[in-house]
């Protein structure tokens, strides 16, 4: 799984290098000998943005992208997607992306985390709850939030110095400690989708499109 989400990354626009950030030893090997890089990091995170902030301590950039490894159909214009969102704004010092919600299913699932953003785009709320509630009258549109993050180097230093905060404990959503702590997080609605591998049957589904070799549809 991981050498798929690598080489996608590694095949976005505006991405000079990747790098894989594990506590665990076998994952690392598994890396390298696919000839990818890897930093072993403290088994201690709370996050993956503290784990991704241990590596970026060292390195010499002015932006990061935090590409989850639990993310094999990612794609590579996703990743530019968010990149854009901070070079094209000097203001935007985090950025993430999400797609509307075709399916009802999906509204319902907690596995798959809902956002909702003010008109400018900066994210209000994500939740793992349906959100905006639909209580007669106009429905709302509904987005689904793809876990892929780019972050002003300074800025996730920033972050991963803040104490985790009472919802991001709550629904084990690291973001929401951005908000808590009243700062800002530019969205970006892309036309493509992903599968996160949370459960046996998101992993039988990235295997059928693998297998398939296809993507997922866009909008």
């Amino acid at each position: 799984m991981v050498e798929h989400v690598y080489r996608r990354a590694a095949a976005a626009r505006g991405v000079d290098a990747v790098v894989v950030a594990t506590d665990d030893p076998r994952i690392a090997a598994a890396v390298e000998r696919f000839g990818g890089i890897a930093r072993m990091t403290r088994a201690s995170h709370r996050s993956g943005l503290d784990r991704v902030a241990e590596v970026a301590a060292d390195l010499d950039c002015p932006l990061v992208v935090n590409v989850q490894g639990d993310e094999p159909l990612v794609e590579p214009d996703m990743i530019a997607e968010v990149v854009a969102a901070l070079a094209g704004d000097p203001a935007v010092e985090m950025s993430t992306v999400c797609r509307r919600i075709a399916e009802p299913s999906e509204y319902t699932d907690p596995n798959v985390v809902k956002v909702v953003a003010d008109r400018d785009g900066n994210a209000l709320y994500f939740s793992r709850a349906p959100i905006p509630f639909e209580r007669g009258g106009a429905a709302a549109p509904a987005y689904k939030h793809i876990g892929l993050y780019a972050y002003r180097r300074p800025f996730l230093l920033r972050l991963a110095a803040l104490p985790q905060s009472p919802l991001e404990q709550a629904e084990a959503l690291e973001q929401l400690r951005v908000l808590e702590h009243g700062f800002r997080i530019r969205t970006v609605v892309t036309q493509h989708d992903s599968i996160g591998v949370d459960t046996p049957q998101d992993l039988e589904r990235v295997r059928r499109h693998l297998e398939a070799g296809v993507g997922l549809p866009s909008t």
